[in-house]
């Protein structure tokens, strides 16, 4: 009997060992503190999931119940808290690899996509002067073709008729006076004329037409319409035998000689654009043709709905082939860095137009489109000789991990030796990152395996790019290498330790 009581209690005591020791109360508490057989007084134990969790010995994690590993297990020597070595041999199974942090001036290459638009400069209503009766419409239907001058309705109206009338009575008026006639009389008659022919014009009669009216005597109650500008009839807005009101639209025509090229960019990459810069496009119904514009606009504000500024190009389109509606790929080079004066040889020394970017003269005058006064294309930052651009710091873009706003690389300051350096990211481009901080010029990082080289800071318990920010603080509080808190469990003493040790075990037996 004596001898089962003694079995029974000795079985009873391996078992709180084996709980304390599952539960790492033994490695943790203070007073119970008892290492591995064969492990070094130093070793530091961590979990694999939670690295923060270090403690003197071996044991279980208290948050997720994983067995707890040396802190160097993992294969990187503790080098100090901020770096991690890499064996050859697991760097070459690794294949790790390096480049180096290069500084040199960077042009981004900014692709978007846009759409093709009339150029609403060249665009124009044609509309009636006059209440009337459309009687003849010579445009049959949109996409005809005129020329600036060309007849486009005619229009039937009394008004125009009695305004006509009353002009030529008053020429006859004066035309009868003799020469004993008051001058005040002949002023005031001679004034009236005047205000004659002005009305005549406001009811949509050219000069040219009024001549003929004061040379043939003949009043006309139908008034021919013509096309103020040439180009393509895109919109008609009547049908003949209509009636119209002062100001009703007949047509609407453009000139499509120019068209505009509709671009939506990002804020940062909109703030690089200047006027007159080259843009490089490509239309999806002519595939394979590259057409050259220049940006003639950049909005002043940011799309609420969208986030971006619009950027409008303008485009050379004497052929024809280039059609409002249709999509096109756009392609701008931009400079990263300090904006200042850039050389494009084209405009060097140049006066340009700044309503339409495609007028550039070698001396000042007038736009032949608008009437602006062309000015010197220095006014937009363009050099009359070749500048050198600002250089830019920048890595492979494998090189940098990025896990929400934390952004990290790893740098090889020895053979085999990794530190984790958190830096401050700029533009980012097809390849390549631009760094702002953290870097210097020459240093290594790591490009291909730096996950490997990642999780390896994790298992040793220090800064990683899940939680960089560590690193910041404590580099910043000492020189010396960081120390992490070392995590200690408690046991729970009472009935609730009791239950709780009944809740590990139950859940240690199904795991």
């Amino acid at each position: 009997m004596s001898f089962a009581l003694v079995v029974a209690a000795g079985l009873i005591v391996i078992a709180a060992l084996g709980l304390a020791q599952r539960m790492g109360w033994i490695a943790a508490g203070g007073a119970a503190a008892a290492s591995t057989a064969g492990a070094a007084a130093d070793q530091i134990y961590t979990c694999p999931m939670h690295p923060q969790i270090r403690q003197p010995g071996p044991g279980r994690c208290p948050i997720c119940g994983m067995e707890l590993v040396p802190a160097t297990s993992s294969g990187g020597a503790d080098l100090d808290e901020l770096s991690v070595k890499i064996e050859p041999a697991q760097r070459r199974l690794a294949n790790i690899q390096t480049a180096a942090v290069e500084r040199r001036p960077v042009m981004a290459s900014v692709q978007t996509i846009g759409e093709i638009a009339i150029d609403e400069s060249r665009m124009s209503t044609i509309a009636s002067y006059i209440d009337g009766r459309l009687e003849r419409l010579f445009a049959d239907y949109t996409g005809v073709v005129v020329a600036e001058g060309d007849h486009l309705a005619v229009i039937y109206s009394p008004e125009l008729y009695a305004a006509q009338v009353e002009l030529l009575e008053t020429r006859k008026t004066i035309a009868e006076m003799t020469p004993g006639t008051l001058p005040i009389v002949r002023q005031t008659e001679e004034k009236l004329v005047r205000n004659l022919r002005q009305r005549l014009v406001e009811l949509g009669m050219t000069d040219e037409q009024i001549a003929e009216l004061e040379q043939t005597e003949q009043a006309k109650s139908r008034l021919t319409i013509f096309t103020p500008i040439g180009g393509t009839v895109i919109e008609k807005l009547a049908v003949e035998g209509k009636y119209v009101k002062v100001g009703e639209p007949i047509y609407r025509v453009a000139n499509l000689s120019t068209v505009w090229l509709m671009l939506e960019l990002f804020p940062e990459d909109a703030a690089r654009i200047r006027f007159g810069q080259r843009v490089q496009s490509e239309i999806q119904s002519l595939p394979g043709e590259a057409f050259e514009g220049r940006v003639a606009f950049v909005d002043p504000t940011v799309d609420e709905q969208n986030r971006t500024v619009g950027v409008r190009v303008e485009l050379l389109n004497d052929a024809g082939r280039l059609r409002p509606g249709d999509y096109a790929k756009a392609t701008i080079q931009l400079p990263i860095g300090e904006t200042g004066e850039v050389y494009d040889a084209d405009l060097a020394g140049k006066w340009i137009s700044p309503m339409h970017p495609q007028i550039i003269r070698d001396e000042p005058g007038k736009c032949p489109i608008c009437g602006m006064d062309l000015v010197s294309t220095s006014r937009y930052g363009y050099a009359d000789q070749p500048v050198e651009q600002p250089a830019s710091l920048y890595v492979p873009r494998a090189a940098v991990l990025m896990a929400g706003s934390s952004s990290v690389v790893y740098v090889e300051t020895e053979p085999g030796h990794f530190e984790i350096r958190p830096v401050t990211l700029g533009p980012i481009l097809r390849d390549r990152i631009i760094v702002l901080e953290g870097l210097k010029e020459g240093e290594q990082v790591a490009t291909a395996g730096n996950f490997l080289i990642d999780s390896q800071m994790q298992l040793a318990g220090k800064p990683s790019l899940i939680d960089p920010t560590r690193a910041i603080t404590k580099h910043k509080e000492r020189n010396e290498p960081l120390q992490f808190e070392h995590i200690h469990v408690t046991p729970i003493a009472g009935a609730a330790g009791q239950k709780l040790e009944q809740l590990y075990a139950t859940y240690f037996n199904v795991q």
